[in-house]
């Protein structure tokens, strides 16, 4: 059974319009190049220059943020969800 992740809205262009896909890993920075071997394009948006998973992306595993696990080093385990989640900024005018 495959890790499934859930692609927000602004990477669906790169997925092919797809809001979930399914992918294999041991950890979610071995996600993240498995997504980007699949979907070109998809590692920049997601990560910095360093390879370090953007400040304004949030990804969770099993609804728990992997800032709070252990970052890009979390495992992964068939059957596993994960959502990249963008943040989103705004405030009062």
């Amino acid at each position: 059974m495959p890790i499934t992740v859930r692609i927000p809205s602004p990477l669906r262009k790169l997925t092919g319009g797809l809001g979930e896909v399914q992918t294999k890993a041991d950890t979610v920075g071995g996600l993240i190049d498995a997504l980007e071997t699949a979907y070109p394009g998809i590692k920049e948006r997601v990560c910095d220059e360093h390879g370090t998973v953007r400040r304004f992306v949030n990804i969770y595993v099993n609804e728990e943020d992997i800032r709070f696990l252990t970052s890009q080093d979390t495992p992964l385990k068939d059957g596993d969800h994960v959502s990249i989640v963008p943040a989103i900024a705004g405030g009062c005018a």
